[in-house]
Order: C-alpha cells, then structure tokens, then sequence
C-alpha cells in the first residue's frame, strides 16, 4: 500500500510542476451586429380603377446615405377617353367627339372616314373646309390634311464623279486584299 501512496504522490507531484506554466491564446476581432441601412421607397397605391395615374417610385442605397422618391403620372389620353365618354353619356355627343379630336390619330381617322372633326359649331363639310382654312388649329402630328407637293421629274445626267469614286474604292480593295 506504501507502493500505491508513492505512485500517486509522484503522479500528483509531477501534474501539479507540469500544469504551472499557463498558455494564451488572444485572438482580436471585431463583430457588427447589424445590417447596413436600407433607402425604402414610399408606397404609392392608386387602388381606384378610375384614375388615369400610374406609380413610379426607386430608391438607391449607399454605404452612408440613401435616397428614396416616388411620384405619379398623369395618362393624358385616359383622362381625354374619361371626358368625351361623359360628355356623350349626357347627350353631348358632338362634343364628346370633339374631344376627341384633340388627337392627332383620331383627327386623321375622322377625316378619313368622310366624317371630319366639329370645328367651332360647325360639322360635315362646313367644317371640313374650316380646318383647310385654318391649318394651325389642326392636331399637331396630323397627316390627314397635308396636300402632297407634286414629285418633281428630274434629268438624269451622267455621274462621272460617281463613277470615279467607285473605280477608286474598287482600287483600294483590291490592293488591301
């Protein structure tokens, strides 16, 4: 038993000598917990079908600052279909037209169709020769009124120029290949 007392005298002598010296192990690095800011755009809800509106809206994000916007647009040409639907559900249907004849496209179509655009209270063809007589008042981007100028036959002459310059790059294509 004196054995056994030795043996574990000595095994806790030589742990207790072996377990002195301490070891560090430092290690330095920095954590962020949380997430860079974000730029939200506003919500711009146009929830009525009877709006001519739409939505548009961004934003842009950078490490230190950002920005967000949004706006509406106004659809013109709904807003002219709206007007003249109106007008011809209270019984104004010339009116209604006329509206309608704010654009150019439908301007076009009318006087094609033999049915021109009321002019100042005036329809049919009293208007019709209103709106030759006052071409300034007519839809900007309309076709249907402008009078086509006469092609003017021209001479041919021969292009002795034209014929030189093809001699030439026919010349210097030969001479690069």
């Amino acid at each position: 038993m004196k054995l056994l007392v030795s043996i574990l005298f000595l095994f806790t002598l030589v742990a207790t000598f072996t377990d002195i010296k301490a070891e560090t192990n430092t290690v330095s690095s920095t954590v962020v917990n949380n997430t860079p800011p974000t730029a939200n755009s506003p919500a711009i809800n146009i929830v009525n079908s009877d709006v001519c509106k739409t939505s548009s809206v961004g934003a842009i994000q950078l490490p230190y600052i950002g920005a967000s916007g949004g706006t509406t647009i106004t659809d013109l040409n709904c807003e002219r279909i709206k007007l003249a639907r109106s007008l011809y559900s209270m019984g104004m249907k010339v009116a209604g037209v006329s509206i309608l004849c704010q654009d150019a496209r439908v301007f076009d179509a009318m006087i094609m169709s033999g049915t021109p655009c009321p002019y100042m209270s005036s329809i049919g063809e009293d208007a019709l020769d209103l709106w030759e007589q006052n071409p300034d008042k007519v839809p900007q981007g309309s076709t249907a009124l402008i009078k086509p100028e006469p092609i003017k036959q021209q001479t041919q002459k021969g292009d002795i120029d034209g014929l030189k310059n093809f001699g030439l790059m026919a010349l210097g294509l030969l001479l690069i290949f």
